[in-house]
């Protein structure tokens, strides 16, 4: 089984290989060309679909549901030309501060 980094950038891979395709052909696709608000309302719709599933305690759910988050948020980043690599970039400058601390700098 592979590393969740190898597997978000194979995500990001298809998600940028969908762009320019047709959107009858690729749900992918078909997200893109609607545009970035649609593309952030869907992940917004799978956020809360992730975040019920956590209340209950669903685990397999709450794992198919954080499943679509990425994918959907892979689609948002690729709208935005944004990479794994700049979110990345972003958390590791987090590291070795505490949450409160980090939340004040903003």
């Amino acid at each position: 089984m592979s590393g969740i980094g190898e597997t978000l950038d194979a995500l990001m891979a298809t998600v940028e290989a969908r762009k320019g395709t047709d959107p009858k052909e690729s749900y992918t696709a078909s997200l893109l060309s609607a545009g970035r608000e649609r593309c952030a309302k869907k992940l917004g719709e799978e956020a809360v679909e992730a975040a019920l599933a956590g209340a209950l305690g669903q685990k397999d759910e709450l794992a198919a549901e954080a499943a679509d988050v990425l994918y959907h948020l892979a689609v948002l980043l690729a709208a935005n030309e944004i990479g794994w690599d700049e979110v990345a970039a972003k958390l590791a400058g987090r590291t070795g501060q505490s949450g409160h601390e980090e939340k004040a700098t903003r």
